[in-house]
């Protein structure tokens, strides 16, 4: 266990890779330890250089964006501001690194104008907490509903460092994208409570000078990544079900920039788009979801028609393309191989980081299984125990994703995996209905049917998983967080296959639910009405309609602040755990929110969760 927590914690993470628009260098965030860092490479002299400013010693660096002209890199940092991050920029030609704005707020997301003329950001000026619904609410006390963090977009001249507010203070903006001559920009946004209102965000324009906004689209899905064509005439967005803001899937709509027409131009694709990229030759580089892998391929907007660019089993992240379309840099990890940063173009890429090199393996091989359930032809992953033995047999546990729109797909540094498989565990990774991976009536297919075609599409899963390799059907366990946490719960009241469960953030009784979570808007996609208007639908999805039904041991893991999944939620779930005597037990994470972020907090989670399942399938 401890080999394990060393080894995942001193793996670099990487994130916000940017490819100069001449293609000459690249950026990238390098996550170790919890600190991060800027890094730029010159890719013919293959020299990388820490970005810093100087005479800070333990500060943050993070998004770095480069200038049209390549001569400037932009990034956020706290190193004079320690916990608010301010805007700093650094000259290319060597001439140092400067603050050119001091925040006082909570940014995000920078960008620079296509003019060079200034830069943008998400900015909350006077935050409560973080942003996201993921992050720890604020303590409900005093009168409620008064205090909403409002997201907007804001510019920073890059000349002077003066910092001006765009949208409204009364709507919370979620993404953005400049318009190719720096007059307009394209967001979505919603008014009132920013992390309810991702679900019915509307998408607008709105001038860079600042003003209302122009609503272009008010649609009956959720959207992500809005990016204008070269031209300026449409704007293409990522349109689908999805149940979290965060992770992205959908089909790909094209907008008129003025008239706000819509098509979508990928209908009935078997992949889910990720993340969108318009390039001068009018087509669009995407990240997308295939079958259990993320994939990058090239679509054409007028035909809908695409060609697979890089494909295998492995992740694709953090995607930047030159000014040509052609070069790029992104993250690639797979379950074999740590996550690195690679440039170059998609059918020549050159690895560029080796931060990751010589780590030990953490998990034998991983296969991809699929199998029939219903109609559906479904994937998972089965990954081995690091030291497989073909002569005995072993436990295997079921790990279910949360959303329940998301995907496992292969990741090289899950710390959960690892330590599972370092036990002498297999681990299986399903992606039934209601995963991206497939296409968007996939992705529907479990809307109103919580934990009944998804969990048939798990257990016919775990009958491929044991006829594939050799596993005791008689030591299954399970562990989820958030959906997965839910199933987990729902797993205790429907079978008594699994020998123990784990279950993290999880919901017991859906009509509670709806009335003491604070994003209840994402429920209405699923569950095709309020609780108010069709309490049964929520009723025969929900645990505690069954929950005379449970037996096996339970351990159950909370955050104390959770706004996604409230903490009543494990509360009522552990109370008829103790009453009905199923041996159980619950720990809820002081200040936590909806997933855990504080150092001691992981290790304790995945200490007890491999205690859990060792006490009931060793």
């Amino acid at each position: 266990m401890h080999d394990v927590l060393r080894i995942t914690d001193g793996l670099s993470d990487f994130s916000n890779v940017a490819i100069s628009p001449d293609a000459t260098r690249v950026a990238w965030q390098q996550t170790v330890h919890h600190a991060s860092a800027v890094w730029t490479e010159n890719l013919s002299t293959r020299v990388a250089v820490r970005v810093s400013v100087a005479g800070a010693r333990s500060a943050d660096a993070m998004s770095p964006v480069w200038s049209p002209d390549g001569t400037r890199l932009a990034f956020l940092s706290d190193a004079r501001t320690k916990g608010r991050a301010s805007v700093y920029v650094a000259n290319t030609n060597g001439g140092g690194v400067h603050l050119l704005a001091a925040l006082g707020g909570l940014p995000q997301r920078l960008t620079w104008s296509p003019d060079g003329k200034h830069l943008a950001l998400l900015y909350i000026a006077h935050p409560h907490r973080l942003a996201g619904a993921t992050s720890a609410g604020a303590r409900d006390v005093g009168v409620i509903g008064t205090i909403t963090d409002e997201q907007q977009i804001a510019t920073v001249d890059a000349s002077t460092g003066v910092l001006s507010l765009v949208t409204p203070s009364v709507d919370y903006v979620y993404e953005y994208a400049w318009s190719p001559d720096s007059s307009h920009f394209a967001c979505t946004y919603a008014r009132g409570n920013g992390d309810n209102n991702w679900w019915v965000a509307k998408l607008a324009s709105v001038p860079a000078s600042g003003s209302v906004m122009h609503d272009l689209l008010a649609p009956k899905f959720q959207m992500n990544d809005p990016q204008w064509s070269p031209d300026g005439t449409q704007i293409a967005v990522i349109g689908g079900l999805m149940s979290d803001f965060g992770p992205v899937g959908g089909d790909v709509y094209i907008v008129d920039a003025q008239s706000g027409n819509s098509r979508d131009v990928t209908p009935g694709a078997t992949f889910n788009a990720a993340d969108l990229h318009w390039t001068q030759n009018n087509r669009i580089v995407l990240v997308a979801h295939v079958l259990g892998a993320l994939h990058l391929l090239s679509l054409d907007p007028r035909s809908g028609a695409t060609t697979t660019l890089l494909a295998g089993e492995e992740s694709l992240r953090s995607l930047s393309l030159a000014k040509n379309g052609v070069q790029m840099a992104l993250v690639r990890t797979s379950f074999a191989t740590p996550s690195e940063v690679w440039a170059g173009t998609a059918q020549s890429l050159r690895q560029v980081t080796r931060a990751n090199a010589g780590v030990p393996k953490l998990y034998g091989k991983a296969v991809s299984l699929t199998w029939k359930s219903d109609p559906y032809n479904v994937q998972g992953w089965l990954i081995y125990p690091l030291q497989f033995d073909s002569s005995k047999k072993y436990p295997m546990i079921a790990l279910i994703h949360g959303g329940p729109s998301s995907e496992w797909t292969p990741s090289y540094d899950y710390r959960f995996v690892a330590a599972l498989t370092a036990r002498g565990y297999f681990v299986y990774e399903p992606n039934p209905r209601g995963s991206f991976g497939q296409g968007e009536a996939f992705t529907a297919a479990n809307v109103k049917d919580f934990g009944y075609g998804d969990w048939r599409d798990d257990l016919a899963g775990i009958d491929a998983a044991i006829a594939a390799a050799p596993i005791d059907p008689n030591r299954l366990g399970l562990f989820g967080w958030s959906y997965g946490g839910y199933m987990a719960m729902w797993a205790e009241t429907q079978t008594t296959r699994f020998k123990a469960i784990v279950g993290g953030a999880g919901i017991v009784n859906w009509q509670s639910y709806y009335g003491q979570n604070q994003i209840d808007q994402w429920m209405i996609p699923f569950f095709g009405a309020s609780v108010y208007d069709d309490p049964a639908v929520y009723a025969k999805s929900s645990p505690i309609t069954f929950i005379k039904d449970s037996h096996t041991p339970i351990l159950i893991l909370q955050g104390e602040r959770d706004e996604e999944v409230p903490a009543p939620q494990a509360f009522e779930f552990y109370h008829a755990m103790q009453t009905l005597g199923v041996p159980s037990q619950l720990v809820v994470y002081a200040d936590e929110g909806h997933g855990p972020r504080q150092p001691k907090n992981q290790i304790d989670i995945l200490q007890r969760m491999v205690g859990w399942f060792d006490k009931y399938l060793h």
